[in-house]
């Protein structure tokens, strides 16, 4: 009689044991669903504030590099004003920029002639170098 009631004993504790799988497996798989939803939710969250943080990032640079820009000009239009102020005026700062450029281009491939200009600013051409001998 006592093996035959371990036996029953036996199987109403694997009875019990498969009940408890047969009614916790769902329940573990709702609850893991559930888990995966919100870490996919916190994951989309996350996502979204790194992209806001980075057109934010985008956004500051191109404003303080159009700032840099302005105070660039700002700081060519007054250097070219004192450079015209000290040439008397913007004639002969546009003379002096003209052999300015002649002279850090000289010896350049391309730049063998040099033309300067007249008093009238036109250059004088040099047709008869260009042409064959004959």
């Amino acid at each position: 009689m006592r093996g035959v009631s371990i036996t029953i004993g036996s199987v109403i504790a694997v009875v019990i044991v498969l009940a408890i799988v047969m009614i916790g497996l769902p329940t573990y798989n709702v609850y893991s669903k559930q888990m995966q939803g919100k870490a996919a939710y916190e994951q989309a969250v996350q996502d979204r504030r790194i992209r806001v943080l980075e057109a934010q990032a985008a956004l500051d640079s191109a404003q303080l590099t159009a700032q840099a820009e302005v105070a660039r000009a700002r700081g060519t239009n007054e250097a070219n004003r004192i450079m015209a102020e000290s040439l008397g005026g913007p004639e002969n700062y546009l003379r002096w920029s003209y052999i300015h450029m002649l002279e850090e281009t000289a010896g350049k491939p391309g730049r063998e002639v040099i033309y300067i200009p007249t008093e009238a600013s036109m250059p004088i051409l040099e047709a008869s170098r260009s042409r064959p001998a004959e």
